[in-house]
């Protein structure tokens, strides 16, 4: 079982930390150091998307000390960022070796080696055979605006379709496409134009109460049958921009053979398709990018996140005919960073060399057999879905109508958070499980045991 079950320690009696395994409270979470930390946040911070209460001083692999001394399982990855685990030595130690002779030289401006072998590297591991180019920014949401003026630029069309449930970004630009919860939009409509939406591919909540695969895939086919036929002028879109799992919209994954139908409808009309890689990709799902799954090559990528291992850093990637002509259409300052991309080069490295893809994918196994596990004894588990180590839990009140339980999911997250497993939820009613592509079998039981005993905890408390 599993330390966190154990009543709270006594500090003193704590042993070193690198002579302990496992979930360890010493502290309730938060601790007191914690709730200074948390009422200053609040009171000098910017309002933004807080999860929990957990407040980091230190981690390594999947393990997150608090300010409090609590050791903490970490199954967000810092929101699907450390693929490699937290502050991996190979990583620190290339941004630390590059600090110390270059720290910013403004990529898009001058010149230096380390960032076009970068590129080199990602124009070879992203999926298209045809010749590429790379674009760096600073975060998902750049690398988004940036596909979305390539494809606005050379298309000269002004629309563009994406998924009802997506989430690409909170800037103005990517706001035409985002659509995961009307928050992300309220008050900024006359900025977020131009963006169109078809329902996403959602077997679970088929939204046309069809089911796979005797549905004939009519929630790709319905963009050419319905909407180009309505409400959408198909030579008028430059791009259909999709995520390969949805992310922030609640870990959803397409049927086979919905990006290929999807793809062949928009070539057909000369639109591009759009790959927004910035969650799923770097390993997550057990491939370099989780479009390889699906089978398609699309026309432009989108890469952060994971990318620097903690150091911000985005890149879009794209079929080198879409190049601007000229100098000026697009740039920024910092993208590319030398430091960002020493980070980066590292982590391409660690990745291949300990040969993460492989452990995403068998640990991935296992978590979602372990998850599935709980299905069967707690019936408010809807559905267990994912590719990799991608994977949620979709919570409801019954299965029978699949109403969304959402003050059950959250009062789980509280219960693993206060038994020291950290989570994050998606979608309406479901909670992502997302640790670093490091993690060993015994920590993915580890956090299965924990939020066992969480949704025994939050049930029991209705």
């Amino acid at each position: 079982m599993s330390q966190s079950a154990r009543p709270p320690m006594d500090p003193a009696e704590s042993t070193p930390e690198a002579a302990v395994r496992g979930v360890r409270i010493v502290t309730p979470i938060p601790g007191p150091k914690a709730r200074e930390i948390v009422a200053a946040d609040r009171r000098y911070l910017m309002t933004s998307t807080k999860a929990a209460p957990v407040a980091a001083e230190s981690a390594s692999g999947v393990w997150v000390r608090d300010v409090d001394g609590n050791r903490l399982l970490d199954f967000t990855s810092g929101v699907g960022v450390v693929n490699t685990g937290h502050c991996h030595p190979d990583v620190v130690r290339a941004i630390r070796e590059q600090t110390g002779r270059l720290m910013h030289f403004a990529g898009t401006d001058f010149y230096y080696e380390n960032q076009t072998r970068l590129a080199r590297e990602l124009t070879e591991i992203t999926p298209g055979s045809f010749e590429k180019k790379v674009f760096f920014s600073n975060s998902g949401t750049e690398t988004v605006e940036a596909a979305l003026k390539i494809a606005r630029f050379q298309r000269q069309r002004p629309i563009t379709i994406g998924l009802l449930g997506a989430f690409h970004g909170r800037s103005t630009g990517a706001l035409t496409v985002t659509s995961s919860k009307p928050v992300q939009r309220a008050r900024y409509q006359a900025y977020a134009g131009g963006g169109h939406h078809i329902p996403a591919p959602n077997c679970f909540r088929c939204p046309y109460k069809l089911e796979y695969p005797s549905c004939d895939l009519y929630c790709a086919k319905v963009l050419k049958e319905l909407y180009f036929e309505t409400s959408i002028p198909p030579d008028d879109v430059a791009a259909f921009i999709a995520e390969p799992v949805l992310g922030e919209g609640g870990y959803i994954v397409p049927p086979k053979g919905w990006h290929q139908e999807i793809l062949k409808i928009v070539k057909e009309h000369g639109i591009l398709f759009i790959d927004d890689e910035v969650q799923a990709g770097i390993g997550r799902t057990g491939k370099w990018f989780a479009i390889e799954h699906h089978g398609v090559e699309p026309d432009i990528l989108t890469s952060a996140k994971a990318l620097g291992s903690g150091l911000p850093i985005g890149a879009t990637v794209f079929r080198s005919e879409l190049d601007y002509p000229k100098q000026g259409s697009h740039s920024n300052t910092f993208g590319g960073n030398v430091v960002a991309v020493a980070g980066a080069l590292a982590t391409l490295d660690v990745i291949r060399r300990e040969d993460l893809l492989k452990n995403a994918t068998v640990q991935g196994a296992l978590l979602k057999r372990r998850l599935e596990e709980l299905q069967v004894k707690h019936e408010v588990i809807g559905d267990v879905r994912g590719l990799g180590l991608m994977v949620a839990t979709e919570f409801v009140t019954s299965r029978s109508d699949k109403t969304p339980a959402v003050a059950l999911r959250d009062r789980i997250l509280e219960e693993a958070h206060r038994r020291g497993l950290v989570l994050l939820p998606c979608g309406k009613s479901s909670i992502r499980y997302i640790p670093p592509l490091v993690v060993k079998a015994e920590e993915i039981d580890e956090g299965v045991e924990i939020l066992d005993a969480a949704i025994g905890a939050a049930r029991r408390g209705q």
